[in-house]
């Protein structure tokens, strides 16, 4: 994936370097990963996600947590401006850290996103993700719970 990524044109070269990178997160070689996410944030082209919260995770994998937390404030500044990938990735970390009310703000943040934008290709996602955090908070359903469709169990 790297090869590829090193080879793409410059409107997909930075998604071909997180690809890449979220393949060697998966395959539990996280500084490779890192390095591929630092390539992408430099590329500086059209990503899927903000690149800075695939490093964030990779980061804590590796025990770095200080510039982790430097990168997820970097990432909430820029709140409204985030896409709802990268609400759904950022909800995942907190949720994974144990930060379920933040996972909740992040994970709702992305509904709201999804649906002023009407892009539903995040949508369902988000919704589900919420629902379980909010469950797990043992909190009432909600109208954004209910937008769910019938496919909760």
């Amino acid at each position: 994936m790297g090869e590829l990524a090193a080879q793409a044109g410059p409107s997909y070269r930075a998604e071909a370097y997180l690809r890449a990178g979220d393949q060697w997160s998966m395959a539990g070689e996280a500084q490779l990963a890192v390095n591929d996410f630092r390539t992408a944030i430099e590329d500086g082209g059209p990503t899927s996600a903000d690149p800075r919260v695939y490093l964030t995770r990779a980061l804590l994998d590796l025990g770095q947590e200080a510039e982790a937390e430097a990168l997820l404030a970097q990432v909430r500044a820029e709140r409204d401006t985030v896409t709802p990938r990268t609400c759904d990735i950022l909800a995942e970390i907190l949720t994974e850290q144990g930060d379920l009310r933040g996972a909740l703000e992040w994970a709702t943040v992305g509904v709201e996103h999804c649906i002023e934008h009407e892009d539903d290709a995040e949508l369902q996602l988000l919704l589900r993700l919420r629902y379980r955090i909010r469950v797990d908070l043992g909190m009432d359903e909600d109208d954004y719970d209910k937008m769910l469709d019938g496919s909760r169990g």
